[in-house]
Protein backbone atom coordinates (compact mmCIF):
# COMPACT_ATOMS: atom_id res chain seq x y z
CA UNK A 1 0.00 0.00 0.00
CA UNK A 2 1.18 3.18 -0.94
CA UNK A 3 1.86 5.80 1.60
CA UNK A 4 -1.05 8.85 1.62
CA UNK A 5 0.54 12.15 0.80
CA UNK A 6 0.71 15.34 2.49
CA UNK A 7 -1.95 18.33 1.68
CA UNK A 8 0.24 21.60 2.41
CA UNK A 9 -1.82 24.50 4.28
CA UNK A 10 -0.39 27.79 3.95
CA UNK A 11 -2.04 30.87 5.31
CA UNK A 12 -1.26 34.14 5.48
CA UNK A 13 -2.34 37.99 7.00
CA UNK A 14 -1.52 40.71 8.31
CA UNK A 15 -3.75 39.98 11.47
CA UNK A 16 -1.90 37.73 13.59
CA UNK A 17 -5.34 36.94 15.75
CA UNK A 18 -7.71 36.14 13.03
CA UNK A 19 -4.81 34.50 11.27
CA UNK A 20 -4.34 32.23 14.89
CA UNK A 21 -8.00 31.25 14.97
CA UNK A 22 -8.57 29.98 10.99
CA UNK A 23 -5.22 27.97 11.59
CA UNK A 24 -6.66 26.15 14.78
CA UNK A 25 -9.91 25.58 13.35
CA UNK A 26 -8.11 23.67 10.75
CA UNK A 27 -6.29 21.47 13.35
CA UNK A 28 -9.42 20.89 15.09
CA UNK A 29 -11.26 19.56 12.39
CA UNK A 30 -8.22 17.35 11.43
CA UNK A 31 -7.81 16.03 14.54
CA UNK A 32 -11.88 15.65 15.22
CA UNK A 33 -11.60 13.83 12.11
CA UNK A 34 -8.88 11.45 13.05
CA UNK A 35 -6.57 12.81 10.46
CA UNK A 36 -2.33 12.94 11.06
CA UNK A 37 -1.55 17.04 10.98
CA UNK A 38 1.12 18.60 12.12
CA UNK A 39 1.36 22.48 12.62
CA UNK A 40 0.52 25.49 12.32
CA UNK A 41 4.25 25.84 12.52
CA UNK A 42 5.05 29.80 11.93
CA UNK A 43 6.81 30.70 8.81
CA UNK A 44 9.08 34.18 9.24
CA UNK A 45 7.11 37.45 9.32
CA UNK A 46 7.30 39.88 5.90
CA UNK A 47 7.38 43.18 6.63
CA UNK A 48 6.73 45.82 3.71
CA UNK A 49 8.16 49.12 4.23
CA UNK A 50 6.91 52.59 2.72
CA UNK A 51 9.18 55.52 3.71
CA UNK A 52 7.41 59.08 2.69
CA UNK A 53 8.22 62.57 2.95
CA UNK A 54 5.87 64.40 5.60
CA UNK A 55 4.78 67.83 3.83
CA UNK A 56 4.94 70.63 4.10
CA UNK A 57 8.77 70.47 5.38
CA UNK A 58 9.93 73.89 4.77
CA UNK A 59 13.02 74.96 4.25
CA UNK A 60 14.92 72.77 7.03
CA UNK A 61 15.65 69.04 7.57
CA UNK A 62 13.21 67.03 5.58
CA UNK A 63 11.24 65.06 7.76
CA UNK A 64 10.34 61.20 7.12
CA UNK A 65 7.24 59.00 7.83
CA UNK A 66 7.58 55.36 8.10
CA UNK A 67 4.50 53.05 7.09
CA UNK A 68 5.03 49.45 7.89
CA UNK A 69 2.83 46.40 7.12
CA UNK A 70 3.65 42.26 8.69
CA UNK A 71 2.42 39.84 7.18
CA UNK A 72 2.21 36.57 9.08
CA UNK A 73 2.33 33.12 7.48
CA UNK A 74 1.82 29.88 8.80
CA UNK A 75 1.43 26.23 7.44
CA UNK A 76 -0.24 23.49 8.29
CA UNK A 77 0.82 20.05 6.99
CA UNK A 78 -2.45 17.52 6.36
CA UNK A 79 -3.14 14.04 5.27
CA UNK A 80 -5.20 13.97 2.00
CA UNK A 81 -8.58 12.98 2.76
CA UNK A 82 -11.87 13.53 1.05
CA UNK A 83 -14.06 14.81 3.68
CA UNK A 84 -11.18 16.74 5.22
CA UNK A 85 -11.01 18.56 2.35
CA UNK A 86 -14.87 19.14 2.04
CA UNK A 87 -15.23 20.24 5.58
CA UNK A 88 -12.20 22.74 5.04
CA UNK A 89 -14.08 24.32 2.45
CA UNK A 90 -16.66 25.29 4.60
CA UNK A 91 -14.87 27.05 7.63
CA UNK A 92 -15.86 30.51 7.06
CA UNK A 93 -12.42 33.02 6.47
CA UNK A 94 -12.19 36.34 7.23
CA UNK A 95 -11.32 39.06 3.99
CA UNK A 96 -7.74 39.64 5.52
CA UNK A 97 -7.18 36.13 5.84
CA UNK A 98 -5.86 34.55 2.83
CA UNK A 99 -5.46 30.60 2.22
CA UNK A 100 -3.29 28.33 -0.41
CA UNK A 101 -4.03 24.49 -0.18
CA UNK A 102 -1.29 22.79 -2.52
CA UNK A 103 -2.06 19.19 -3.03
CA UNK A 104 0.61 16.51 -4.36
CA UNK A 105 0.23 15.45 -8.18
CA UNK A 106 -0.53 11.51 -8.18
CA UNK A 107 2.79 9.96 -9.82
CA UNK A 108 2.21 7.29 -12.58
CA UNK A 109 3.16 3.92 -11.80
Amino acid sequence: MAAVPMARIKLWSPDVQSLNDVAQKIVSIAKRMGVEVRGPIPLPTKRLVVATLRLPHGEGSKVWDKWELRIHSRLILVRLDERLMKELMRIRVPENVHIEIKVPRARPR
